[in-house]
């Protein structure tokens, strides 16, 4: 009986022996030796100089590689990062490899798109899918109505098909119908500069004067309770156009400015 009970307690302590080792092993060292649950936010390195990612990325326990394909925005300045993977917010281990895309220096080659006889809203569509800047717009005597009659880069007349770096500035001459074409003013109450600009070009018409202003209101005709017609005053957003002059609907002949009032934000006042 004695040995009996000697060897129950043998197995009961080499069991807790082992179940102790296990524990040891499972919750404390794989965890530390892994950083299990400590996991790491990834920053987002987009438009990042490639001089300051080292130190950037060494302070926040990561790595990176370039990939030898490169591509070419000219919305990013040369040698800066254009895509990244794993993305921005995902969690990662420390020490994790982060893969990089960086703007190439040169802007590669491509060839003018047809834009010829197509109105000035499809050219900037067409330019903005090429990574194409659209330039100068001049009116010049022409039947065909906002239709685009010529194009030119640095001061120099284009053809299509011509070989052309990436980001060029392409300016427009633009047909005026003879100047004697009249149309209602676009509304672009509401509208962001970059929707209002578009919009404004694709019109026949010019960006004038830009107004920033702290707030800005609109006042918006709606029925009450008793279908009586009453002025309704709501606020806009900022970043957001709350008037313009001409007004909407206001008849306007093609090639006139139209100015306008943004409600002012963070990046209106990083662009001033």
């Amino acid at each position: 009986m004695e040995k009996f009970t000697y060897v129950v307690r043998n197995i009961l302590l080499m069991t807790g022996v082992i179940t102790f080792i296990l524990a040891f092993i499972f919750y404390i060292y794989f965890p530390f030796k892994t950083n299990h649950g400590d996991n790491i936010t990834v920053p987002n390195l987009v438009g990042m100089e490639l001089d300051n990612l080292e130190s950037f990325l060494r302070d926040r326990d990561l790595r990176y590689e370039i990939l030898e394909d490169s591509s070419y925005s000219s919305d990013y300045l040369p040698y800066t990062v254009l895509q990244q993977n794993p993305a921005a917010d995902s969690k990662v281990k420390e020490n994790r490899k982060i893969y990089l895309t960086i703007n190439s220096k040169v802007p590669p080659k491509i060839k003018m798109p047809n834009i010829i006889n197509g109105s000035v809203k499809n050219a900037q569509l067409i330019l903005k899918s090429y990574d194409l800047k659209l330039g100068q717009i001049r009116y010049v005597p022409d039947l065909a109505m906002n239709a685009v009659i010529k194009i030119y880069k640095d001061g120099d007349s284009l053809s299509v098909d011509e070989l052309i770096q990436k980001g060029s500035i392409i300016d427009l001459d633009v047909g005026d119908g003879l100047g004697n074409q009249i149309f209602n003013a676009p509304d672009l109450i509401g509208l962001d500069f970059d929707e209002a600009k578009f919009t404004i070009i694709g019109s026949g018409l010019r960006v004038g004067l830009i107004n920033y202003q702290d707030s800005g209101f609109v006042y918006n005709k709606v029925q009450d309770d008793l279908g009586n017609e009453i002025y309704e005053k709501t606020k806009i957003n900022p970043g957001r156009i709350f008037k313009q002059f001409p007004e909407k609907d206001v008849r306007v002949k093609i090639g006139r400015k139209v100015n306008l009032w943004i409600v002012e934000d963070s990046t209106n006042e990083q662009d001033q």
